[in-house]
This record gives C-alpha cells, sequence and structure tokens, in this order.
C-alpha cells in the first residue's frame, strides 16, 4: 500500500486508535447502556445542525477506541453516514461525516465492502464524485482521503472505485490542486495500482489499472510531486514513477518518464539531504536509464 492506517489522522484528527487513557474513556462512554442506539436514532432522525455534533463524537469515538468502532460499526452506522451524506449539502455536516467514514474504513475495509456490495455501491461513488466537484478545498480533501483509505484494501475495493467516474477527477485534481489534495489524490491513485504486501514482499502491480491511469494523464502530475519541497510528497512520486518503470508494459514506461523530463526531476535529488529520497532516486536513475539505456533502439 502507499499508506499507513490511519495516515491522515496527523492533520484530522491527532489521535490513534490504542489502549491509552482517551481510549478507554471511548469505550466506556460507547458501552453505556443505551449510547450506541441514542448515537444512531440521532444520526438519522436530527436535523442538520445536530447530527453535525452527532458526527462529530463518532470522529472522535472512531479515532480514539477500537472497542468504540467495533460497537458502532455492529450497530450499522456506516449506512447511516452514507445516507447523511447523499442527501446533506451542508459543509459542516459533511466533513465530519467522511472523516468518520475514512475512519472506519482504515479499521476495518471489510466493513465498507459489505456497504459496497449491499447496494450503496452507487450511492457511495456518487456521494465521492460530488464531494470531488465541490468547490470547498477541505471536502475535495476530505473526500480523496476516504477514497485512499478505501483503495488501500482488497483488490475487490481497488476495482470498484477504478470502474467509476471518480477516475477522470482525481487525475484532474493531481495536477490542479492545492498541494495537500494533491497528496491525498496521489494515495488513492497510487493504491489502486498495487496490491497489498506482506513484510518485504514488493507489492504486486495491477497492470490493467497502472496502464489506464497512466493513459489518463496522471504521470506529469507524479513527477511534479517528485520537485516538491515535501518529503512525503517526493517520496509518492517517486514510489509511482517505481512502478510506472516496473509495471507498463513493453518497456514503455522508461520513454514514458524520460518524456516528461522524469529523469531530470530524479537527478535533482542525486543529493538531497534525505538519505531514503536520495537512494530510490539514484536506484531507479541507474536501473533503468544507466550506460546501456537506448543502447538497443
Amino acid at each position: 500500500m502507499f499508506r499507513k492506517e490511519l495516515s491522515a489522522g496527523a492533520e484530522q484528527c491527532s489521535w490513534a486508535i490504542g489502549n491509552g487513557p482517551e481510549s478507554k474513556a471511548a469505550a466506556q462512554l460507547v458501552g453505556v447502556d443505551g449510547m450506541v442506539d441514542a448515537i444512531l436514532r440521532l444520526l438519522k432522525r436530527s436535523d442538520e445542525e445536530i447530527a453535525m455534533e452527532i458526527a462529530w463524537i463518532v470522529v472522535y469515538l472512531s479515532a480514539l477506541s477500537d472497542i468504540a468502532t467495533s460497537m458502532l460499526l455492529k450497530g450499522c452506522i456506516l449506512q447511516l453516514l452514507v445516507e447523511r451524506l447523499a442527501t446533506s449539502n451542508s459543509l459542516h455536516l459533511l466533513i465530519p461525516v467522511l472523516r468518520s467514514l475514512g475512519n472506519f474504513v482504515s479499521v476495518d475495509p471489510k466493513a465498507m465492502l459489505t456497504i459496497l456490495i449491499g447496494g450503496k455501491n452507487t450511492e457511495v461513488h456518487w456521494c465521492a464524485c460530488k464531494c470531488l466537484r465541490s468547490e470547498h478545498r477541505v471536502l475535495k480533501k476530505e473526500a480523496a482521503w476516504v477514497l485512499s483509505n478505501i483503495a488501500a484494501g482488497s483488490i475487490e475495493h481497488k476495482r470498484m472505485i477504478h470502474s467509476t467516474e471518480a477516475m477522470p477527477l482525481l487525475i484532474g485534481l493531481l495536477s490542479t490542486s492545492p498541494f495537500d489534495i494533491r497528496k491525498e489524490v496521489a494515495y488513492v491513485l497510487g493504491n489502486l495500482c498495487v496490491e497489498s504486501a506482506e513484510g518485504d514482499t514488493k507489492r504486486r502491480i495491477i497492470q490493467e489499472h497502472l496502464v489506464s491511469i497512466v493513459s489518463g494523464g496522471c504521470l506529469p502530475g507524479f513527477i511534479n510531486l517528485v520537485r516538491s519541497p515535501d518529503i512525503e510528497d517526493a517520496r509518492l512520486g517517486l514510489q509511482f514513477i517505481e512502478l510506472v518503470l516496473r509495471g507498463m508494459p513493453n518497456g514503455e514506461g522508461s520513454k514514458l518518464v524520460e518524456g516528461e523530463d522524469g529523469i531530470d526531476a530524479m537527478e535533482r535529488l542525486q543529493f538531497h539531504e534525505n538519505e531514503e529520497l536520495r537512494v530510490m532516486a539514484n536506484s531507479l536513475v541507474d536501473k533503468y536509464f544507466g550506460e546501456d539505456y537506448g543502447i538497443n533502439e
């Protein structure tokens, strides 16, 4: 995968699921008799102002405690969140709803797959596209974050996203959006192209997805990430370039990267102070554009 679990938490919600006092407090709160039912009832039936407050409570609970998360999921909260996402145009409500969905997907990817297979597939993706088209910067970022967590799941998750109208929207946002949105979009597109790997196993490329995403015009956006002063951005760009170089059929990847000035972008990192970036960039240039590159053309 292109990201660690709950990786957006550092910016969006500064807690991680664990066993600290906050986690225990969250679990105790949800464990109060009737609490889960009250949360679900208010989220479903209340006006948008009250629903917004409840949705923020759900954000905190789902970020703080795996026990609280499990209890809420058993209460079928995902369906209610998706319904709110589909029916509301309130920025103040949509943000905590999206964050809650992202948290739940990070903790239990199978739960979202159940929703998608259970008839909500079209609705979920329509909602995501609605948010990606929004004029609100924060909403675009939140929607991309949720999609990145879904795309980090199973092959079924990846295929569902890849088959929707979200794809051209994401590729467009990669080139035109502010850096924080570009980063989330890059995670989505990168995750769609690889299957999860255990340990040190190299990620298996989903070539069909990679070819279609590259053909859609995303490569310049990833190469621009390599030029970013942000280390995480540059790492994402290099990781995707590696997929292109390794995974495009008939050795086409090298020509595509060269044609978009990818070699120059990587060579700018050859003396970078960050060792990981320096090694990644130099290794890719040496392996794919070394002294034998183009000798048989």
